[in-house]
């Protein structure tokens, strides 16, 4: 091992052992019991032609893999030969490893027969629930047919298919997710690719032990709620080596019946039109010891975000080796180009205000749109920030109006402050800078657009420390 590498890896292992050392659970081992037994699913009379449904032959070749593991604790696989498995929802039961191979794909129906009479929340093409020792591999694909959804095709934003129309759920977001894992242990999820979901792609709801790594998210560029990865109110979740390009929001923390603790997202590629990385906005619970390491964020609409709307807390949550490109897109995503996005407030009346405290930004490098904005709210302070080594490079790429501030959802909506800046911050106490540059492009009028490196009213922003920052102006040079 080379001197840098060796060095990287003792960084990682001294970053790793401090935030489990504040948490409350041990970190994931997921260790899957040897494989003892594999059934194909075309033995089971699935056809892989596209066009009839295997239904019934991939859930009975699951079902008797779940009960060889019943009965011997040893995993069983259940292979998928070349071909295209048309299918409505799946349920993937304990000690089952769908094994997708490479000129495989697992394709989710278009209808709303394919998905049982349950609440929309349960809506998934596979779902694994109150499930142990799962897994899905073998380098092949589940597609979520999403294109069959669109009801109008749009290239700011499509518009989705509503089955609110039936009865059977309420709002526009009536569609099924594609891979979720529910209240289930011990899951891995590796080397297969999950493309083009109808609504959010892999889905980890209450679990404990959750491992995803070598998965490619492939969701459309325009299609609203396409989320790649929701973990939700789940302990000890590792995600790494993922790449990730969809729609909305890549990979996205939320605390609906519980707190989350121990997740750690490393060495992953995102593109999104939404927030890379999302806690929120659904917070009613706290997150705490979570770390975001190696990671490039590329033209995004939002880079690192905090949406802090329910009362849950926020604390000792670190965001170190990350790249990150910030462009604007269009109004109709939430997002104003913002590299860094951190803010609290009731998403209404009836709401409280949660906290941020103990947050880490440590060797970050950003070439954005928009500036950092950092804000509170009078009962839901931000405190205890940290900015080291940054380099923070502001350049227009896109036409739009200069100042907007996007408070999305609930606050004040879209706020304008007259010009970019380099950091707004509101309702803070406690924001130390470390080594940050500023740099700032001539490409515009920097009276009208570019002309403030850093925006805050000592009423509101309290115990603030500079060491190391620099603010300069970068020529273009022709």
């Amino acid at each position: 091992m080379g001197f840098s590498l060796l060095i990287r890896s003792i960084f990682l292992t001294l970053l790793f052992s401090l935030v489990q050392s504040r948490s409350y659970t041990s970190p994931p081992n997921i260790k899957l019991p040897g494989d003892s037994l594999t059934l194909s699913v075309t033995d089971f009379g699935a056809t892989g032609d596209g066009i009839n449904y295997d239904t019934s032959a991939i859930q009975s070749t699951i079902d008797a893999c779940n009960r060889h593991y019943t009965s011997s604790s040893s995993i069983c696989r259940v292979t998928f030969p070349s071909g295209n498995y048309l299918t409505a929802k799946l349920h993937l039961r304990s000690g089952v490893v769908l094994d997708v191979t490479e000129s495989a794909v697992i394709l989710g129906g278009p209808r709303i027969e394919d998905y049982p009479a349950e609440t929309s929340s349960e809506w998934y093409v596979v779902v694994a629930n109150n499930a142990t020792d799962v897994g899905i591999t073998g380098g092949g694909a589940i597609d979520g047919q999403g294109s069959k959804f669109v009801v109008r095709f749009d290239e700011k934003k499509n518009v989705m298919v509503s089955w609110n129309q039936t009865g059977a759920c309420l709002g526009d977001e009536c569609r099924p997710r594609l891979v979720g894992f529910v209240d289930s242990r011990n899951a891995e999820i590796w080397n297969i690719t999950l493309r083009e979901p109808a609504y959010w792609c892999l889905d980890i709801v209450r679990c404990e032990n959750t491992s995803v790594h070598d998965v490619s998210i492939l969701g459309d560029f325009n299609t609203p709620n396409n989320d790649g990865i929701d973990i939700e109110d789940s302990n000890n979740t590792v995600i790494t080596r993922c790449h990730i390009d969809t729609g909305d929001d890549a990979i996205c923390p939320k605390t609906y019946t519980g707190p989350l603790y121990n997740l750690t997202a490393t060495d992953s590629w995102i593109r999104t039109k939404s927030s890379a990385i999302k806690l929120g906005s659904a917070s009613w619970f706290d997150f705490k010891g979570l770390v975001f390491d190696n990671i490039t964020i590329f033209e995004s609409h939002r880079g690192l975000g905090m949406q802090i709307r329910d009362g849950g807390n926020v604390s000792d949550i670190t965001f170190s080796n990350i790249n990150i490109s910030t462009r604007y897109y269009d109004p109709s995503w939430w997002g104003r180009a913002e590299p860094i996005y951190i803010t609290t407030c009731p998403r209404d009346s009836s709401a409280k205000e949660g906290s941020i405290s103990n947050l880490l930004f440590v060797n970050i490098t950003i070439n954005s749109e928009n500036g950092v904005f950092l804000s509170g709210s009078p009962n839901g302070l931000l405190s205890d920030i940290k900015f080291k080594n940054m380099n923070i490079t502001l350049r227009r790429w896109s036409n739009y109006s200069a100042g907007l501030v996007d408070y999305r959802p609930g606050c004040q909506g879209l706020v304008n402050h007259s010009a970019t800046t380099g950091i707004i911050m509101e309702h803070v106490n406690g924001f130390s800078v470390e080594n940050v540059n500023l740099n700032w492009s001539d490409d515009d009028d920097l009276n009208s657009a570019w002309n403030v490196p850093l925006q805050f009213r000592p009423s509101t922003v309290n115990n603030v420390s500079f060491v190391g920052f620099n603010s300069r102006l970068l020529h273009k040079f022709v």
